[in-house]
């Protein structure tokens, strides 16, 4: 089970005295204190905190004594017994495996693989929805119903213009506040400019190709999902600021102010052409070599689930950005950048002690932030596979001083367990059993799940208690407890019990 739903279980040990009991703070020693909730009959739960990012503390409560790790809450819902400490969560890790599947067409009568494809038209398309000298908030403008503003003006080009005879191309100069933009002039793609995961606001700096005369400025500004966290977020915007063309012969040109003309959405999302009932709106060209590295592409195919019952991912890691749909419902958007974190600011142990930031136990560095269609940016649909999630083995880390009441409980309204002996749960997914106990060790084992290691300090009984309890079971239970392992093994060391299981 998880650690939140071990958390979920101790406080609703501790549920009606909560909601009905009167509450008092008491300190018990410097950086520590106890919240201790009573009602009138005679209920009582208490929350011992250790604020203290460093060191950890041993306190007296109740004619008790308690140790508490830095940085820690420990809940005790009968004011006598530790159920929970928030710095010593039990949960089992998983290692998991992402199993790439071809995808497989539904129809078999075909010899290869087929995909539907439609481009968007880049600019306008339909009535606009209206027009305004200068830029607007794309967030405050769209409000979330789609991801895309387009925005449409013209500049006129005389033909004394100087690039039009040497071939220097004017340079097109846009600066938004975020998060992506595509530039076209007169239907032409001129390239993409994005901000990211730190920093949404950009400038794009591209040479353009202008003719004399009239010439169509298109850009799709776009947004990558929204804020929801963090100082004054609802008043971070998006969309454009300044748009300028370098290199006429007047100068610059500043479009900022000019009258542009507005659209929201892309036509394909208003025509709804990735449900079932809006696919024969437009006309899909069928291929077994679809366009590679084009934007505003539009692609579809009709497959066969892949066989088994794991969980399913889109593996997009080919692909450049966008949105996809499946079976009519939009699964999300994706990006798979790479991350701008260098990999050696990655933790490889996270370290909860002491207060939050969004970059303190950052994992995945200089890996893609996603893998797992609508196509705004070019990508290659040919790479496009499914990815089943397999879990193939399970591990558990428990030390003898973890606390346990209640939580071996199936009932969230009595404590259970009152020998307060620790223990190590292994599950494996559904339909699946326990089939090997590839590593076991009660005593003062190192490493982690996948690589964990036998010390000086080890019971010889381990694999063979652990075989016992949870060989050919979905899940099982194994109590740290005199019965199972060797009580006297190892006289003032901290021991704990490491275990890796495989499930198949």
């Amino acid at each position: 089970m998880g650690h939140l739903k071990e958390l979920h279980r101790a406080i609703k040990l501790c549920e009606h005295v909560l909601l009905y009991g009167k509450s008092v703070n008491i300190s018990l020693g410097p950086s520590v204190e106890a919240d201790v909730y009573t009602d009138s009959s005679g209920a009582c739960a208490a929350f011992i905190s250790n604020v203290d990012d460093k060191n950890d503390k041993t306190v007296q409560f109740r004619n008790a004594s308690y140790h508490l790790p830095a940085w820690s809450v420990s809940i005790l819902p009968d004011c006598m017994n530790v159920v929970f400490n928030t710095a010593k969560v039990t949960s089992q890790k998983n290692i998991v495996a992402m199993i790439p599947e071809s995808l497989q067409q539904s129809d078999k009568g075909v010899n290869s693989f087929k995909w539907g494809t439609v481009k968007e038209k880049p600019g306008i398309w339909g009535k606009p929805d209206f027009v305004k000298n200068g830029f607007v908030d794309l967030i405050n403008t769209t409000k979330d119903t789609t991801d895309y503003l387009w925005h449409t003006t013209s500049i006129f080009v005389g033909e004394n213009e100087e690039f039009l005879k040497n071939g220097r191309k004017p340079v097109l100069l846009i600066e938004p506040k975020g998060h992506a933009l595509h530039a076209f002039v007169n239907q032409e793609y001129q390239g993409t400019g994005t901000g990211n995961g730190t920093h949404s606001a950009f400038t794009f700096k591209n040479p353009i190709s202008l003719r004399a005369g009239k010439n169509e400025i298109a850009l799709l500004c776009l947004t990558v999902g929204l804020q929801t966290a963090g100082p004054f977020y609802e008043c971070v915007g998006a969309g454009l600021t300044s748009v300028k063309i370098e290199g006429l012969n007047n100068g610059t040109v500043d479009l900022s102010t000019y009258a542009w003309t507005y659209k929201m959405g892309v036509q394909g999302e208003h025509q709804r052409i990735y449900q079932e009932d809006g696919l024969n709106n437009v006309n899909w060209r069928s291929t077994s070599k679809p366009p590679k590295m084009q934007p505003l592409t539009w692609y579809k195919a009709i497959v066969d689930a892949p066989p088994g019952d794991e969980p399913v991912g889109l593996d997009m890691l080919h692909m450049g950005k966008g949105l996809a749909w499946l079976n009519g419902e939009e699964i999300g958007r994706y990006w798979p950048r790479k991350s701008e974190f260098k990999s050696e600011d990655c933790v490889k142990e996270c370290d909860y002690r002491g207060k939050f930031n969004p970059d303190k136990c950052d994992t995945g560095c200089g890996e893609p932030t996603q893998r797992w269609c609508l196509r705004e940016k070019g990508g290659d649909p040919e790479k496009v596979t499914f990815a089943r999630r397999k879990i193939s083995r399970t591990c558990a880390l428990v030390p003898e001083d973890y606390p346990s009441v209640g939580l071996l409980s199936e009932g969230d309204d009595k404590i259970q367990n009152n020998d307060n002996i620790p223990f190590a749960r292994l599950t494996c997914p559904s339909n699946t059993r326990i089939s090997a106990v590839k590593f076991a060790s009660f005593g003062t084992p190192s490493g982690s799940c996948g690589s964990y290691l036998k010390e000086d300090c080890h019971d010889p009984n381990s694999s063979i208690v652990v075989e016992k309890a949870c060989l050919n079971k979905n899940d099982c239970v194994i109590k740290l407890s005199e019965e199972n392992f060797e009580a006297n093994l190892c006289p003032g060391l901290s021991r704990k019990l490491a275990v890796e299981a495989m499930c198949s």
